[in-house]
């Protein structure tokens, strides 16, 4: 945590939900879950499982010392168990943490963790995708240049931009409701031995308790389930970035189509002139932390036998910092949208200035069907080359080659340069990605 950098890297709700004092609620939730589950399973009374859940709901632990204790053992939850069992006391006492090993716990606060966690996430992902929604739809007919390897390419809409940022969040918001996220319980190397046939029964009930998805087996040394989360927080990350990365290019000095509009935001500490796009910078900052705490968790995947000897305790900070970025980087993109401020004016007078030449190779389509294409390309590039060094308008310059001329008229030729009039599929595409978006809705 840091007071100073946790505003803008960590912003939104989903920081709290995997705060220290998350954590810590959720490894109190387990032993509690773990004890009334093997009361329903018949090995100890139910008045002890009462108690040890009465001190886990309601005595108080503190984070700090928790942590410092945990150096002795290599992990926060037995220090934890030992303190519950103080609490408890008398013949209850002896149940705390019965039959389970530290890695149970952790592993299944990570999970119980991510539980509630995510539907904060989620809450956002929604939210920026109503945003990019009303963006798709507004303006489904701006015509705006479409932008290939950072250049000028033949028009598309900035609806289409919205709508394939749409697109992507769907995406991510649909992986993220799909992650598994299961209980684990299997003592010491798996086999719940001590438990004796009882095992698999006590995993069902402290399944179900937790409301976690109950696994075949526990699964230890087998990281897909952490892998899988992992991934998914990446991905949305990924699409938080390049919608980002995008609105910080539109909105550059040269270029203006949009611009973040707020009260307050956007300046400069020398400059007073700049129109900062501060939500979608931050945005940007935080979707770029994501690739190498991903990799970490992969990495992390890598573990021996039965138990590992660090890979597990390796992924306890990244999976925290992991969900604290990624929730600080759809909320501040969901920012960014509220803000933006679309200039279709600007748009069109960028499309303008090259004079038509990004749609020249409509006109070599068209010409095409007469001359063939490689005498089409040929006239209509060298006309291209003389209107961008200067020599004309390119429509001028078109309607008085030899070629080009004797087949297209000059009102035809500017109708072929009129970017409004080659947008393809894009507002078929637009509506697509918007009936999709509403489909996604319901079935969720």
């Amino acid at each position: 945590m840091s007071e100073l950098f946790d505003p803008v890297l960590a912003a939104g709700a989903v920081r709290d939900e995997v705060s220290d004092a998350a954590w810590l609620r959720a490894l109190l939730d387990v032993e509690a879950a773990l004890a009334q589950a093997e009361a329903d399973a018949g090995l100890f009374p139910r008045e002890h499982a009462d108690r040890i859940t009465e001190v886990c709901r309601e005595g108080y632990f503190d984070v700090a010392e928790i942590g410092a204790k945990a150096v002795g053992i290599g992990n926060p939850a037995a220090p934890l168990v030992r303190e519950i069992t103080t609490k408890v006391g008398g013949d209850a006492a002896r149940y705390v943490h019965f039959g389970a090993t530290s890695q149970d716990v952790m592993d299944s606060a990570a999970m119980l963790v991510a539980k509630r966690a995510l539907p904060a996430l989620l809450e956002d992902v929604e939210a920026a995708a109503e945003h990019a929604a009303r963006l798709a739809r507004e303006h489904a007919g701006t015509v705006q240049a479409g932008r290939t390897l950072l250049q000028q390419a033949i028009p598309v809409t900035f609806g289409l931009t919205a709508a394939g940022w749409l697109s992507g969040l769907d995406a991510a918001a649909r992986r993220l409701r799909g992650v598994r996220l299961a209980a684990q319980l299997g003592g010491a190397t798996g086999t719940l031995a001590s438990l004796g046939e009882r095992g698999p029964q006590v995993l069902a009930a402290f399944s179900r308790r937790l409301e976690l998805d109950e696994p075949a087996l526990p699964w230890h040394t087998e990281r897909s389930r952490i892998a899988e989360l992992a991934g998914a927080l990446g991905e949305l990350s990924g699409i938080v970035g390049g919608a980002s990365r995008t609105i910080t290019l539109l909105a550059q000095t040269e270029v203006a189509e949009v611009a973040e509009v707020a009260e307050g935001s956007g300046g400069s500490s020398t400059m007073p002139h700049k129109r900062n796009p501060v939500a979608a910078i931050a945005a940007q900052a935080a979707a770029q932390q994501a690739p190498g705490l991903v990799s970490t968790l992969l990495a992390a995947m890598t573990q021996e036998h039965q138990r590992a000897a660090g890979s597990w305790h390796a992924e306890w900070r990244p999976i925290t910092e992991l969900f604290r970025s990624t929730g600080s980087a759809i909320s501040w993109l969901c920012t960014s949208f509220e803000r933006l401020c679309v200039d279709a004016a600007r748009m069109r007078k960028n499309l303008d200035a090259t004079g038509g030449a990004i749609l020249s190779e409509r006109v070599t389509t068209e010409l095409a069907k007469d001359t063939g294409r490689l005498a089409a390309h040929d006239a209509v590039t060298e006309c291209t080359k003389r209107a961008l060094a200067g020599d004309g308008e390119l429509a001028d310059l078109l309607a008085e080659d030899p070629l080009v001329g004797k087949h297209l008229s000059r009102e035809k030729i500017g109708q072929l340069l009129d970017p409004a009039d080659y947008l393809g599929s894009a507002r078929p595409f637009v509506e697509r990605a918007l009936a999709a978006h509403a489909q996604r809705k319901e079935a969720s």
